[in-house]
């Protein structure tokens, strides 16, 4: 009958606009949420066959929910460096614990690091990313979730970077006459008169420079040169030593290295016939094995690893002026502590240490879905997979489509209230349309019934 069609598509209407306005509801009360993504009831007809020709029956309107998730929010300015945002498509992979698999999604990146060092949102929520291997790269994977975990900031220890590199700038006098001793030099005597007192004294203050071992221990070595009597004027004897010799073992007085450094006549040195490392032209390096191995090595009692350091002499000269050292350089820290937290936007994680030294943590996954808005929204303001929304990919941030991480940025909310309180006042007013439909069916069946009366 059509009266109760009529009937029947004025609950509709009730239905359907009580959903519309749970859904503003729901949209005004998160307009302050982090990365919150506005929901939508949209309306659509339900139509009935009509059975009876000249009489026409009511479908109603039923109400879909659309929520859209792949909508981007404002990217604003945070305070912490471990607050995140994702320009673009994605989302960051989370679990609800730090031992849990990995199973929700969001963007709601709003990361700081709980009482063991995880990096957790406000809802909770553990970030996920792929952990750094032990060659500094990532074993990413699209499919894989098991070889992403969750993000640790805090419990990685000291940081500790041995010595590799060695640069000394410095000037030897050219016009320093040859010592009387000099015929009779012997190799090594330099490094004894520094251990001993007793040997050749170097024609120029021995140049000193710090190295750090395995373990972050500071050591000193010496670079002494004593003018060559022959081959005469641009030849001296150079001799490399540790400062005290007991630092390195089985090599008389600490030498670890000694022979010729020979300049050009523009006051250049002239690596390709320099012999202080070995044969003429012999890379520069200094390689020391581990405590108590063959010569030269740390000394035993330190208990350290193998050292090996590059030795940058390119810019040692031999000019007419006085010897003087203008700078030295080493790489390598001692041992370090935590003092903060970055993030690049390809999404690498890494500690700073107060040591100067940056190491790499871990790299945060972004997924990606063919239809972001089909997600099933969850507790927490994150979403799951749904058959709807595609098979999900993990992507590293900025490559295949994926977004970008902005640092010390958060998303905002995408909801805009001067639309979500015009809303409130057009379903009110269809919610009281659709009462007044019922009122009026209600109304004619009444008409019906007094017909028998």
């Amino acid at each position: 009958m059509s009266i109760n069609s009529a009937l029947l598509a004025g609950v509709s209407g009730l239905v359907a606009n009580s959903s519309a306005l749970a859904a503003i509801s729901d949209n005004i009360a998160n307009v302050n949420t982090t990365a919150y993504k506005r929901n939508q009831v949209s309306f659509g007809t339900m139509v009935t066959s009509q059975a009876v020709k000249g009489e026409y029956s009511a479908g109603g309107v039923q109400g879909n929910n659309h929520n859209f998730v792949s909508q981007q929010g404002l990217i604003q300015s945070a305070s912490s460096s471990t607050d995140l945002a994702i320009s673009g498509d994605g989302f960051f992979v989370v679990s609800t614990s730090s031992t849990s698999a990995p199973s929700e999604f969001t963007r709601a990146g709003a990361f700081t690091p709980d009482a063991a060092g995880y990096l957790v949102n406000d809802a909770g929520l553990y970030l996920q990313g792929w952990p750094v291997q032990a060659n500094g790269t990532f074993d990413t994977d699209p499919s894989d979730l098991s070889k992403i975990g969750p993000i640790n900031v805090k419990n990685l220890g000291a940081a500790v970077q041995q010595t590799s590199q060695i640069g000394i700038s410095a000037n030897l006098d050219q016009t320093t006459p040859i010592s009387a001793g000099a015929a009779t030099y012997a190799v090594g005597s330099m490094a004894a008169y520094a251990a001993t007192g007793t040997g050749t004294v170097p024609d120029a203050a021995p140049i000193e420079v710090s190295v750090i071992d395995s373990v972050g221990g500071t050591h000193k070595f010496a670079m002494a040169f004593s003018k060559a009597a022959a081959p005469a004027t641009n030849t001296w004897n150079a001799e490399i030593y540790a400062v005290p010799a007991s630092d390195v073992s089985a090599s008389a007085n600490g030498r670890v290295a000694a022979g010729l450094v020979k300049f050009n006549t523009d006051g250049t040195i002239d690596l390709a016939n320099t012999t202080l490392f070995g044969a003429a032209g012999a890379t520069p390096v200094i390689n020391l094995a581990a405590s108590g191995g063959a010569s030269p090595a740390w000394g035993a009692a330190l208990g350290i690893a193998a050292s090996s350091f590059n030795v940058d002499l390119s810019q040692l000269s031999q000019l007419a002026s006085a010897s003087t050292v203008n700078s030295v350089s080493s790489n390598g820290a001692s041992a370090g502590n935590i003092v903060g937290v970055q993030v690049g936007t390809d999404g690498v994680v890494s500690a700073l240490f107060d040591n100067s030294q940056v190491r790499k943590i871990a790299q945060i996954a972004v997924a990606t879905f063919p239809s972001g808005d089909n997600l099933q929204s969850v507790s927490g303001n994150a979403y799951r997979g749904t058959l709807q929304a595609g098979t999900m990919t993990l992507k590293t941030a900025g490559a295949g489509g994926a977004g970008k991480i902005s640092p010390s940025s958060l998303e905002a909310s995408t909801v805009d209230l001067s639309s979500e309180f015009t809303g409130l006042i057009t379903t009110q007013k269809a919610y009281s349309a659709s009462s007044k439909i019922i009122t009026t069916a209600d109304q004619m069946l009444d008409e019906l019934i007094n017909i028998i009366r």
